[in-house]
């Protein structure tokens, strides 16, 4: 059964850190990715990692994906972390990765996600 459950949200004033992790069960997926959801907003890609590391423009330099391919755990290291950086992060996952790595629909598995608030 594939499942991905992600944890480490909470709420910290601006300029804090936060960790997230997300952790997958069933076989390693290929390409996985970080989005983030505000109220009243689209939901926006963060960052993916598959053969490569992508992040969108606003978190650049701030945040940092990686993987622990032992545990199957996907992470987010949110630094200098800002208002806007407010919303519901979720974790997403595919065995195929595919060139527009920021289009949501290109992700079939999900997971419940974790919010975080930032301060200012």
């Amino acid at each position: 059964q594939v499942q991905l459950v992600e944890s480490g949200g909470g709420s910290v004033q601006a300029g804090g850190s936060l960790r997230l992790s997300c952790g997958a069960s069933g076989p390693a997926y290929n390409c996985m990715a970080w989005f983030r959801q505000a109220p009243g907003k689209e939901r926006e890609a963060v960052a993916s990692l598959d053969s490569d590391v992508r992040y969108a423009d606003s978190v650049k330099g701030r945040f940092t994906i990686s993987k622990d391919n032992a545990k199957n755990t996907l992470y987010l290291q949110m630094d200098s972390l800002k208002p806007e950086d407010t919303g519901m992060y979720y974790c997403a996952a595919s065995y195929y990765c595919w060139r527009d790595w920021a289009t949501s629909r290109r992700y079939p598995y999900w997971g419940q996600g974790t919010q975080v608030t930032v301060s200012s």
